[in-house]
């Protein structure tokens, strides 16, 4: 069958997926990730502004400041460097931790946070001229160029906007003292970078959803993929179909090793036997332990004679007990007045005394909805 993705209609199956993230390939946006970094960065930018330019301002006097013994000894020097750096870096240390966070939550926003060791791995396909111009000319390529426009388009026209909102005030800096010029100047900045990077929303709004699209697309399957994945996942019918045999062989010894606990095997005489146990002690309703037909009928009936077990025979009642009973489940209460007699007569025979009548074989009377022929349909009047 063709692999072409026109062919690709089924939706992905749990095993591709879980495949697909084993090996590093999850829905992925650059666009969410870079707009978010990009606002949590101007909105601290804006909340801590006014102190960073301050710690900035007594670092750059404090760094072009020396002392007698500094000038005295140049390998001071060096130590006073690092430690002007170090004082740096403290300072924008906020900065980092926000953007180093907000960057790891907003990753994993579109297709979850997963670690794969295959993803580390080299992959030669990517070294193919072929591939490398499908993905140059590919309709991937096409959606980044949008992409790429939009942004540029977006970014110009809220630039444009803030430019003009802000027009009277730009003039206005002109007349203005060095430090108010300063700090209004930064103000602006910082409200500008906020509407910027607030721009760049409706193109992660877009391109979030449009990745997760183009993903699970990729992975779609077709159906031949679909039945080979289930063949896999659940194994050949040839191998089933022998578990299956296996298993009920295996349930069928178990439930031949119950004949010889039962008290009466009820038959059909030929096609059905059931075999019934009942703890005269207890309030409950007799047991179905053992039932067949056919081959596995001779069987219980065979076990019930080699362990002494007696057989009553009743047609009728053999086959409503086959089929309204599971083995080790109690029988049906509409059965309890046909099989009663049943058990009382068994009980009797094991007490019948030299000289003593046995009690006469009852006719069990079977219900008329509980009446079935051999195939188990229920026979009408």
């Amino acid at each position: 069958m063709s692999d072409d993705s026109a062919e690709r209609t089924e939706e992905a199956t749990g095993r591709r997926l879980s495949k697909a993230i084993e090996e590093g390939d999850v829905a992925r946006s650059i666009e969410l990730p870079a707009a978010a970094v990009m606002i949590a960065a101007a909105v601290t930018i804006l909340m801590m502004g006014s102190w960073w330019v301050s710690r900035f301002a007594a670092q750059m006097q404090a760094g072009f400041t020396f002392d007698r013994k500094t000038l005295d000894t140049p390998t001071l020097l060096p130590t006073t460097f690092l430690y002007a750096v170090g004082e740096g870096l403290l300072v924008v240390l906020p900065l980092m931790v926000v953007t180093a966070v907000v960057a790891i939550a907003a990753s994993g926003v579109t297709g979850g946070f997963h670690f794969s060791a295959k993803a580390f791995s080299p992959k030669f396909n990517k070294l193919s001229p072929i591939a490398g111009l499908k993905r140059m000319f590919g309709t991937n390529a096409l959606v980044e160029l949008i992409k790429a426009i939009s942004k540029f388009a977006v970014v110009s026209l809220v630039l444009w906007w803030l430019v003009n909102r802000h027009l009277v005030e730009l003039m206005m800096l002109a007349n203005m003292g060095l430090e108010p010029a300063l700090g209004e100047t930064g103000r602006m900045i910082s409200q500008s970078l906020v509407w910027l990077t607030l721009s760049l929303v409706l193109i992660a709004a877009a391109d979030a959803p449009y990745q997760r699209w183009r993903y699970f697309k990729k992975l779609r399957m077709t159906k031949q993929e679909v039945k080979d994945e289930m063949k896999d996942s659940e194994g050949r019918p040839e191998v089933k179909q022998q578990i299956r045999r296996r298993q009920r062989e295996m349930s069928n010894a178990r439930m031949m090793a119950k004949v010889k606990d039962a008290d009466v095997v009820i038959t059909n005489p030929e096609h059905f036997a059931i075999a019934l146990s009942y703890d005269p002690t207890s309030d409950g309703a007799p047991i179905l332990l053992a039932k067949g037909a056919d081959h596995i009928a001779a069987r219980i009936r065979e076990e019930a004679r080699q362990h002494g077990v007696e057989m009553f025979a009743s047609p009728q009642l053999a086959r409503a007990l086959y089929f309204t009973t599971e083995v080790d489940q109690p029988i049906p209460e509409a059965l309890y007045h046909a099989v009663a007699p049943v058990i009382a007569y068994v009980f009797s025979l094991a007490q019948v005394k030299p000289g003593v009548e046995p009690m006469a074989k009852p006719a069990p009377k079977v219900p008329p909805s509980m009446c079935f022929d051999a195939d188990g349909k229920l026979e009408t009047a």
